[in-house]
């Protein structure tokens, strides 16, 4: 019974994005203590984030080629990363997020926080369309279906006109030489991302270091801050910090 119950709680807040605790009360008739036990439940499993009013849906990543390929692979790793790039942002802030798989962990933690949110990213729009708390702009463009995110001229137009504090911004891979993405028209619409906002923030697992992708983003110097895990070598952390950018870099507990 008690499954089942929370079977629908979670069916029901996936579906909508966002259901009230009234709503809750109401579709599943049960009480108030009960449904902040099942909610506790799932918050403590990151399938839910509970917010003033109500709940959000942060559980499974979008049923994308990209996510799926990329779901099982350093996950945790991925969610210590983006609990240490939501510490850079502040309530109020205007941010620009990406398509990658980091970055919609990061997009998970932020959910519920007042924000002003622009992002290229299909399943991070719907992961904030059902946050009352923040405003949302949607990049238009052509859609890249295997990962979902809107790239090209429209999409680069849109941002020449924008300003943000903050681009979070995911890679496949960082050399020597600069960071490195795998599709020529996503690193245009990303380098206009950079062009819109003050600082650039690269969130990414260590191991796409020593890596190079299909096209070149830009050099290491050019970006801000790098948010990487404890897997980073001593070598690749003093070539960072040579380069000029700040770096975070989570606890191995993470």
């Amino acid at each position: 019974m008690a499954d089942h119950r929370r079977q629908q709680l979670l069916e029901i807040v996936r579906s909508k994005g966002f259901a009230s605790t009234q709503e809750l009360f109401r579709e599943l008739k049960a009480s108030e203590s009960t449904i902040r036990r099942d909610l506790e439940h799932f918050e403590t499993l990151g399938e839910v984030k509970r917010t003033h009013g109500g709940v959000f849906y942060t559980g499974s990543e979008p049923k994308l080629p990209h996510f799926e390929r990329n779901q099982s692979q350093n996950n945790q790793i991925k969610q210590g990363i983006a609990n240490l790039a939501a510490t850079l942002v502040e309530d109020g802030d205007t941010i620009l997020l990406d398509g990658g798989s980091t970055t919609f962990e990061l997009a998970q933690k932020l959910a519920g926080r007042p924000l002003q949110v622009v992002t290229n990213s299909l399943p991070v729009s719907n992961l904030f369309m059902a946050n009352y708390e923040a405003d949302l702009v949607v990049l238009g463009g052509n859609v890249h279906l295997r990962t979902g995110t809107t790239i090209g001229p429209y999409a680069n137009q849109m941002l020449s006109e924008l300003n943000c504090r903050l681009a979070f911004l995911s890679v496949a891979g960082i050399h020597q030489d600069g960071f490195y993405n795998s599709n020529f028209l996503l690193v245009e619409t990303e380098k206009a991302m950079m062009k819109a906002a003050d600082e650039v923030v690269i969130v990414a697992d260590s191991t796409k270091f020593g890596k190079k992708s299909l096209a070149r983003l830009c050099e290491l110097s050019s970006v801000h801050r790098l948010v990487v895990d404890s897997g980073i070598t001593d070598e690749w952390k003093e070539r960072i910090r040579d380069s000029g950018v700040t770096l975070f870099v989570t606890d191995e507990n993470d």
